[in-house]
């Protein structure tokens, strides 16, 4: 008993020591700077002089702020375009290519091409194409013959927004990756047997596939609405929030407020970023799950 206990206290004493540094860096890295964060969301404070406390008032001044409120509805739609978009369009390419077709590794490549490359290169790409006059969007729909839909894509109120969005979902190899290596990860030896009880490659994915990897899907959703809650690059280079505060979300917000040093308000935005992030993937959590199916059978 009393070597066990020994043991035991070495090797606590070895976790410590291994875990300390990460500690360490966790909290000066990430609990100290939310702390400050808190803290600085409400004072008054433009960098130079020293802080003021107003209590509340910064928050009060962003929801009166019509451009932070088109800014959340932004947010959240950037967030449902990644669930609902993203995501689907990854796990179709991935059931596909986990069926190992002819050239199947090219095209893992190529779809996984896009997130090695500088996202700044491929926004300034994408607003190349999207020239009203020189673009290749609007080339390609006179070529088809569907030359009354070509429009200022970038300036229009009511189309730059999907405009931007769609640009983003170049992005999907990087789920893809993810959600092929669980499927290709699945024994054969399930679709084996339900070949010979007659199930088709549609049924086999039905109630094979989706299931076991239920909690890869979960994961890499909530990978997707993470990364498209906090969208900055893409919006600030394609459009500057514009035309007439049409395309801004929070991120962008929060810099510009910055610039204006006005770091109170600024602040209060990073923390309502934040509340909206957790809100945002415990719903998506608590709706799809945390787990797969090969987990649940195994508790």
């Amino acid at each position: 008993m009393k070597t066990v206990t020994g043991n035991t206290n070495r090797n606590m004493k070895w976790i410590i020591l291994f875990l300390l540094p990460v500690t360490v860096l966790l909290i000066a890295f990430f609990v100290y700077p939310i702390i400050f964060l808190i803290i600085l969301s409400f004072m008054e404070w433009n960098g130079i002089e020293s802080m003021s406390f107003v209590g509340t008032e910064n928050f009060k001044r962003l929801f009166s702020d019509s451009v932070f409120q088109t800014a959340i509805k932004n947010n959240v739609i950037w967030a449902l375009s990644a669930a609902l978009l993203q995501i689907p369009l990854a796990l179709v390419i991935a059931l596909i290519l986990a069926r190992e077709p002819k050239g199947w590794r090219f095209f893992r490549t190529v779809y996984f091409l896009p997130n090695v490359i500088s996202l700044v290169a491929l926004a300034m790409l994408w607003r190349a194409m999207y020239n009203p006059e020189f673009g290749v969007v609007n080339h390609l729909l006179r070529g088809v013959g569907l030359g009354h839909l070509a429009k200022n894509w970038l300036g229009d109120l009511t189309a730059a927004l999907p405009a931007v969005i769609f640009s983003y979902q170049i992005y999907i190899g990087y789920f893809m990756v993810i959600i092929l290596a669980g499927t290709l990860s699945i024994p054969k030896t399930f679709y084996e047997a339900a070949m010979i009880d007659g199930a088709n490659v549609l049924q086999q994915e039905l109630y094979i596939t989706l299931p076991v990897i239920r909690g890869i899907i979960v994961t890499a959703g909530t990978l997707a609405v993470a990364f498209a809650l906090r969208q900055f690059e893409t919006t600030f280079l394609m459009t500057a929030g514009g035309p007439a505060n049409r395309t801004p979300v929070m991120g962008l917000f929060m810099y510009r407020r910055m610039a204006g040093l006005t770091y109170g308000r600024a602040a209060a935005t990073g923390v309502l970023m934040i509340v909206l992030g957790v809100i945002i993937l415990s719903g998506l959590q608590r709706v799809f799950g945390k787990s797969d199916a090969v987990e649940d059978s195994m508790q």
